[in-house]
């Protein structure tokens, strides 16, 4: 059986705050501000597996609300939402990323943020591609005030 899910995230920027994916920090005068760390690609991904397993959502999950979670490490939550699937019976095929941003650039940094996600969802990065878009100036996430994540997964399950 094959399922896939999407997973959608945005944070707005802000000053003093690290920029995060995937668990990589990479240099910019802005980062995510969210209740946890604001790794919106982890977020995303988390979205994408729980919706292809049919497991709920990140916010299901880890409610903004609750004060657990303030400041969380991203990474240690995708950890989690990914052994909830694969006590499912579900293992990750590939995963297919777009992230949307105008600063920083994240081609520098694909393969470092491809290698942190293949090990946290124990597969090779092969399996996992990113790519970097901008918003062409439209909207929040065009005028700099915004990242947005969209993230594809597909599952497999056997029996």
């Amino acid at each position: 059986m094959l399922r896939c899910g999407l997973g959608y995230d945005i944070h707005p920027l802000k000053k003093g705050r690290i920029f995060l994916l995937g668990g990589v920090e990479i240099p910019a005068l802005k980062g995510e501000l969210g209740h946890s760390d604001g790794d919106a690609l982890a977020h995303a991904v988390c979205d994408a597996l729980l919706g292809a397993s049919g497991l709920g959502d990140i916010g299901e999950l880890f409610p903004p609300s609750d004060p657990a979670y303030r400041d969380a490490d991203s990474m240690v939550l995708l950890g989690y939402a990914h052994e909830k699937v694969k006590q499912a019976g579900w293992h990750l095929v590939n995963l297919d990323c777009v992230i949307i941003c105008e600063k920083p650039k994240v081609l520098p940094y694909r393969d470092v943020i491809r290698s942190s996600m293949a090990k946290a969802l124990e597969v090779t990065p092969e399996q996992i591609f990113l790519k970097g878009k901008t918003a062409e100036g439209m909207g929040s996430t065009g005028k700099g005030k915004a990242v947005e994540v969209l993230a594809l997964c597909l599952l497999e399950k056997h029996g």
